[in-house]
This record gives structure tokens, sequence and C-alpha cells, in this order.
């Protein structure tokens, strides 16, 4: 039992009521009801990581999910984060992270993990970090694919939140389990092409607005393209190490 959890999940549960997002998820089944496993999960919005928890409410289970170290140093999420036993990664150091990851796999958890490493503002799927591969092959477990569409329209990068009650549909799919195999580069290169499987099916029965910041180009939308997304995202961390080295040198 974990009231904190509960509780949690209790309050995300009436946010989304309030909100009058509309659900739909297939293939809640994949998800074990024992024994350790990565879920892989697409990165399109701030809140993928509440969504993402509603398939494994199924077997009653809970994930940890891998995040990063900032979310874990503020003062109001830092204690919750801690109390829902998800784990902190600092991309500077990331050796801690990724051992405790593989801890928690071996003791029959949940690991939640993006593949992508940040959010993709082209909403199509980015390249994949090797991280998710080599958990689940050093701990022996599968690898469970989850892709959601829709969350980049409640709240994503460069947009304002839509908090309020936009009875915005949301799809969420689980994909068959992947059991680990090396070479972990070839294992990631399979996870992706499922999940671009996966997102391609579910935008089928997705009604796309013409032109809207959330729909992606290859849709009619006004997102930026894989490519020209990737070029902000470098455009954005040289700005960010341009940053960090400068307050560096004042120090």
């Amino acid at each position: 039992m974990e009231p904190v959890y509960r509780t949690i999940i209790g309050l995300a549960r009436t946010v989304f009521f309030v909100e009058g997002l509309k659900f739909t998820v297939k293939g809640d089944e994949h998800i074990p009801a024992r024994g350790g496993a990565v879920l892989a999960v697409n990165h399109t919005g701030y809140m993928d990581f509440t969504y993402a928890g509603l398939p494994v409410r199924t077997p009653k289970r809970y994930i940890r999910f891998m995040a990063k170290k900032e979310v874990f140093d503020d003062k109001i999420s830092g204690p919750i984060m801690r109390a829902l036993k998800h784990i902190p990664v600092d991309r500077g150091a990331g050796a801690d992270s990724y051992k405790a990851a593989v801890e928690y796999l071996r003791r029959g958890e949940l690991v939640g993990v993006y593949p992508e490493a940040t959010i993709s503002r082209s909403f199509e799927i980015k390249d994949f970090k090797s991280g998710a591969a080599r958990m689940a092959i050093e701990a022996d477990v599968p690898i469970i694919p989850i892709v959601i569409w829709g969350a980049q329209r409640v709240w994503t990068k460069g947009f304002p939140k839509r908090l309020g009650r936009t009875n915005t549909p949301i799809s969420i799919a689980v994909g068959e389990p992947i059991q680990p195999y090396e070479p972990a580069a070839e294992l990631t290169e399979q996870l992706r092409g499922v999940m671009q499987e996966m997102l391609l099916d579910l935008q089928q029965d997705y009604a796309h607005e013409p032109g809207a910041y959330w729909v992606p180009a290859r849709l009619g939308g006004s997102a930026p393209t894989l490519e020209e997304a990737d070029a902000l995202d470098a455009a954005e961390a040289e700005e960010k190490a341009a940053r960090k080295a400068a307050k560096e040198a004042q120090q």
C-alpha cells in the first residue's frame, strides 16, 4: 500500500474530470501484474507522465519515473517526487540514476522512461537514447512501449498551458512487451520503430485541426518538422550551455 501515491492518483483523476479529458486506452492487458519492466513513453507534453499512469492501474501498479534532478530540487515538487519513489536524473552525472533504475527493475518495479529525453516539438517520434534498452538488458526485463496522443494539446513546450475544461480527447496505446536482446542499438531501433507504428495507428482515429500548433506538419498542422524541431533543440542547448559558462565565469 502506498498512501501518498494513491492520494496523488485520486487528485489527478479529479483534475482529469474537471478538465473534461476524454481518454481512450487500449492494450492495457500488456502491463504485467507483477515483475519488473521498462515502460518507454513518447514525450509530447508536460503532463505525459500523469496520463501514462492510467494503463498501469488495471493491474493496480505504480510507475517509478526517471525525471530530471531539477524537479526534485524544487521545494514543492521535490518532496512529492521522493515520496512517490521516482528516480532523479542528473544529466551531468547519469550513472547513479541509471544504477538506481536497474535496481528498481530487479526488485520488480515498473520504471518509466522517455527514450527521446526531451519533449518532441514536432510531435513526431525523435531519435532515441539507448538507456531504456540498456536497462532492460542489464536487469533482464521486457520493454513495454506506451504511446500517448493529444497530451500536447493540454501543455507543451513553447505554448500556454490549457488546464481548464477543454474536453480534450487523449488516446493511449500500450504495445506488446519486447524482450531484451543485444546489441542495445538494435533493440533501441526496434523500440523506436514499434512506437512510430503505434503513433500512426492512434493518429488514424483522431480528429486533427488543420493548421493547429499541436498537429504535426505531416498531418497539415503548423508544428515544425522533425528536422526543424531538432534544430530548435540544438540552438536551445547551445544557449543553455553559454549561459552556464557565463555564470561559472562570474563565480
